[in-house]
């Protein structure tokens, strides 16, 4: 909590809900020891939700950039996390109390990044890697909760070392891994010192993506198992430290081997799942077949009547398998940001969550309705339900671009702005609601779509685009040849004001102005009615958003400079300038419907809530890892809603003011 003014606090904005889920982070995705609870990061955020119930969520916010990694203690007392941070900064790790949600103890060795993380198998040490830029492994001790000691991660003439694993039936053994680098290591905590070994491959060369060490209590086959990026898995003898086997010979995992999971032992080897940078998920028996004269022979074959589980998006790699309990049922993470549960007995899969996976564009609010959002990023429009962080309804172009989206009052039409300069209006089914394409606006702007909005009756459409052209559209109701009803629409206005892209445009409640901002550092306020310009006003920036202020008698902008400016719309003089950012333009702002509050957010990458006549700050919320690009206040002035380019939605509390 920091102060501002004469002893006025700026308050932190409480979160409700984050939707995200960030699904490159290798092995992010984990089941509580309790079986009840999903652990995965976004951002700079830790989320722990409910799997079974109504998907309740805690969130642990204490990083200041994006999370790479994570791990939880099998006891499931202890959660520890590393982020990454800026050239020539050391990256933090924190270990957290899972039971009280609070940090326990922060370390800052690492150079840059936080490569990969590991508890022991009794929680004893915690094992952390470094990036490409550090290229040390450090073993703490939990108890002291101090650093016990440390040893470069590879040779100097070896690559880098990007996975780690330890074993599951000694706190004192760890592997890691890397590109053509492979290594156990031994602690020896008396002599506060660890020794390594490196594996021999027999001439092989292989950059390994994981390690999974197989859970043998007995010892007789004290193996690991290592997924490569040639599409192929590889058997170590812990003990010898020598390549034990190599499979498949043949039809090798495409895209490389993502991710391994020890399941059980088997009578001749390992049961073990195995996903693929290709979306293939499947249950699989490895080990040792003994052939005619006592020769042994190493196989990889599915579990019988199993077969391979594939994602429907080709090049979404599967990143986690989250096994929960004894592995009757896990869950599995992909890059595209969706999680999946399966059922181990007859594998099937469901779908319990989807994420955007990059750049959320827009964000918008049906008119009334503030448990509804719609979203769009690249190629996709979405349709979610904020109070229980579900997808209802999507949309899917691939190759395109969806910039911007605008609804009708009544809920009934979707307009939607394109980077192919293609306006495409939708509807919803009657049987199923889904999204129905109706009409496709072709060249309505030669730059693609920037900007939209429509009239309270929704049978007019504003566009603006990326050459700073204006459109004013009628949507009419037409009957074909079949006598089938359809909609058009017909060209009303064109103005070429603008000297480059149209940022934002808002229609005043008559219905009969609207004003418009422009990357030329202009903001034009229009008279619908006549088609001609009334106003404007001009500044040294590159204007990002506009909303209509207090009694629409004045507007209120924001961009890259970094100010608030509150403009006459009379006679277009500025009234007052505020500094909005002290780092970073300020990308989008809303405003309440009563005009006393509004909302910004931009590259600072914080959402400040903010008293329109008194122009002061009362709460900010820190929450996003990556610029904010759009912020809107719900309709029943509730929650505020924000979405950046690293994909999250988060939901925030609106104050009681």
């Amino acid at each position: 909590m920091s102060t501002k003014g004469d002893n006025d606090e700026v308050r932190d904005l409480e979160l409700e809900r984050i939707i995200g889920f960030n699904g490159k982070v290798q092995a992010g995705l984990i089941v509580h020891p309790d079986r009840e609870h999903l652990i995965y990061p976004l951002g700079c955020n830790i989320i722990i939700e409910d799997i079974n119930k109504d998907a309740k969520q805690s969130i642990l916010s204490s990083h200041t950039n994006n999370i790479t990694c994570l791990a939880v203690s099998n006891d499931g007392r202890y959660i520890v996390s590393g982020q990454q941070t800026f050239m020539g900064f050391k990256a933090c790790m924190t270990l957290w109390d899972y039971a009280s949600k609070t940090v326990f103890k922060k370390w800052e060795l690492h150079k840059v990044k936080v490569e990969s993380v590991a508890f022991s198998k009794n929680s004893k040490y915690i094992i952390s890697l470094g990036g490409q830029d550090d290229g040390s492994v450090i073993v703490w001790d939990v108890a002291t909760k101090e650093p016990i000691c440390g040893s470069p991660a590879q040779g100097e003439s070896s690559g880098i070392t990007t996975c780690l694993a330890t074993s599951k039936v000694s706190d004192d053994i760890f592997v890691t891994g890397g590109n053509n680098v492979l290594r156990v290591w031994t602690i020896e905590k008396g002599n506060r010192k660890i020794k390594s070994s490196d594996t021999k491959l027999g001439g092989f060369k292989r950059i390994i993506n994981c390690i999974e060490m197989a859970d043998d209590q007995d010892e007789k086959r004290p193996y690991f198992f290592c997924g490569t990026t040639t599409g192929d898995i590889l058997c170590i003898n812990r003990n010898t430290n020598i390549l034990q086997f190599e499979v498949p010979e043949k039809n090798k995992f495409s895209l490389g081997v993502t991710c391994i999971s020890f399941v059980k032992m088997t009578e001749k080897g390992f049961n073990l799942i195995v996903g693929s940078g290709a979306g293939v998920v499947g249950n699989y028996d490895i080990g040792f077949d003994v052939e005619s004269g006592n020769k042994q022979k190493a196989f990889l074959k599915h579990r019988a009547d199993v077969k391979s589980w594939k994602h429907r998006e080709e090049t979404s790699a599967v990143t986690s398998i989250a096994k929960r309990g004894e592995g009757h049922q896990f869950f599995v993470g992909t890059a595209h940001s969706q999680v999946y549960k399966f059922q181990i007995a007859d594998f099937t899969a469901e779908l319990v969550k989807t994420c955007h996976s990059c750049p959320v564009n827009d964000v918008i609010f049906p008119f009334g309705v503030a448990q509804l959002i719609l979203t769009c990023q690249d190629g996709e429009i979405r349709v979610w339900n904020l109070s229980t962080g579900k997808e209802l309804r999507r949309f899917v172009l691939a190759n395109k671009i969806c910039n911007v989206l605008a609804i009708s009052r009544d809920g009934k039409t979707i307009v939607s702005g394109w980077n192919d300069g293609r306006m495409r209006i939708f509807g919803f089914k009657t049987k199923d609601l889904s999204l129905e394409l109706k009409h496709v606006i072709m060249d309505a702007h030669n730059k693609g779509v920037t900007a939209l909005a429509l009239t309270s009756a929704g049978n007019t459409i504003i566009s603006g685009g990326g050459e700073g052209m204006i459109r004013v559209w009628d949507i009419v109701s037409a009957t074909d040849h079949t006598g089938k009803k359809e909609i058009r629409a017909e060209l009303r206005h064109s103005f070429k004001e603008h000297k480059n892209f149209v940022s934002e445009i808002i229609m005043r409640s008559n219905d009969k102005e609207f004003a418009s901002a422009g990357g030329d550092g202009a903001t034009i306020i229009w008279d619908l009615v006549k088609g001609t310009r009334k106003n404007a006003v001009f500044a040294n920036t590159l204007f990002k958003s506009v909303a209509f202020g207090e009694e629409e008698l004045q507007i209120l902008t924001c961009g890259t400079d970094h100010k608030l400016g509150y403009w006459e719309t009379y006679d277009g003089s500025l009234i007052r300038e505020l500094e909005g950012s002290k780092s970073g333009a300020i990308n989008s702002l809303d405003i309440t419907t009563d005009q006393r509050y509004f909302v910004t957010g931009g590259e600072d990458k914080l959402v400040k809530l903010w008293l329109y006549r008194e122009g002061e700050v009362t709460h900010v919320g820190k929450g996003h890892s990556a610029s904010i690009l759009r912020v809107r206040i719900a309709p029943d002035i509730k929650s505020i809603v924000s979405v950046s380019e690293d994909g999250a939605i988060l939901q925030w509390k609106f104050p009681n003011l």
